[in-house]
């Protein structure tokens, strides 16, 4: 039945990591040769619980029973790579599919939002959390509000794999996605790494454009050690994870009151909001527009790596519910005291 070359059976596995990867919840083979359909792939049920056989074996799906199967963090990272010579601009699209799927509204304080999920092994959770608990208390992230997993559980489409804790931190693309229901569009330009100095931000020392890249700008920058947050939270100098958008001029005002929304509930994404066709942090702004730079969801992680401790991360990692996110410190306390 499977006569084919070992290259036209890759594609039909990654073409299945791709519809795994693009649903929160764990799908079975019938859904899964439902959704490959809509795609211009015809695979029947049969055809797909084989190829789920081969990427179980791999690591990059994890078999749930009844449920159907998840993708791990190894498969999606084997997609990212293979899907990355033909997906320039793929975390533009990316970041607007998720700002299009937030439903969280934070006058009723309940939907679904974004969020970046990390891993750490068991035996450093608590002493990552340690680290990052100084840069949660100097507000160098989007929100103190995260989620933690065990091995088995999800946070978003990832599955923590055995052996590692997940954290879930706010994603800055919340922001996008609150304006957007809002009626308010807003442009997302590129990520970057942003100088600080006397605790005051400067100017932005390096810039990936959205539509320019397959990979995530925070994952590159940490995994490059190019921050130096711990160093801005302690001097007030240093180097941070921020994201850079622009909004019509007009909107402003209905902006600002979006983001006094989102911090009564404690989402504080927001870093610099400018002047119409002002320029910010050394970055010009197109006429009639504003631009605004979000601090990065990743920075209190970032942290953690600059201390040593190895964190697998994977930025805009699906969607949660607001209800299931907790306060930072109310982790901290149980892993310390445990």
């Amino acid at each position: 039945m499977f006569q084919e070359t070992s290259s036209d059976a890759e594609r039909k596995i990654l073409s299945i990591l791709k519809v795994l990867s693009e649903s929160s919840k764990p799908l079975g083979s019938i859904t899964i040769a439902r959704e490959l359909k809509r795609h211009g792939i015809s695979l029947s049920e049969r055809a797909v619980r084989y190829y789920l056989r081969i990427t179980d074996e791999r690591g990059y799906t994890q078999f749930l029973g009844r449920n159907g199967r998840m993708l791990t963090s190894k498969g999606l990272e084997e997609l990212k790579l293979a899907l990355a010579p033909e997906q320039v601009g793929f975390i533009l699209d990316k970041l607007e599919l998720l700002a299009f799927q937030t439903t969280f509204d934070p006058q009723k304080r309940r939907g679904e939002l974004p969020i970046n999920t990390s891993l750490v092994d068991q035996e450093r959770f608590k002493e990552a959390l340690l680290v990052m608990k100084d840069v949660f208390k100097a507000g160098i992230c989007v929100s103190e509000l995260v989620a933690v997993a065990s091995e088995g559980e999800k946070l978003g489409s990832v599955v923590i794999p055995k052996g590692k804790i997940g954290l879930a931190t706010v994603c800055s693309v919340v922001i996008n996605g609150v304006l957007l229901k809002s009626g308010i569009p807003i442009d997302s330009k590129f990520g970057g790494v942003l100088e600080i100095k006397n605790s005051k931000p400067k100017r932005f020392v390096a810039i990936i454009n959205y539509d320019g890249t397959s990979l995530d700008p925070s994952e590159q920058y940490i995994r490059a050690r190019m921050t130096s947050v711990r160093k801005v939270v302690k001097t007030g100098n240093g180097k941070i994870l921020a994201n850079f958008r622009e909004i019509p001029a007009p909107s402003r005002t209905m902006v600002e009151e979006k983001i006094a929304m989102l911090k009564e509930v404690g989402i504080n994404g927001v870093y610099v909001l400018g002047n119409t066709s002002e320029a910010i942090c050394q970055i010009p702004v197109r006429l009639n527009r504003v631009g605004m730079v979000l601090l990065g969801g990743l920075n209190p992680v970032a942290a953690a790596v600059e201390a040593g401790i190895m964190v697998e991360n994977i930025a805009e990692s699906g969607m949660l519910d607001f209800e299931k996110l907790v306060s930072f410190w109310e982790v901290l306390n149980k892993y310390t005291n445990d």
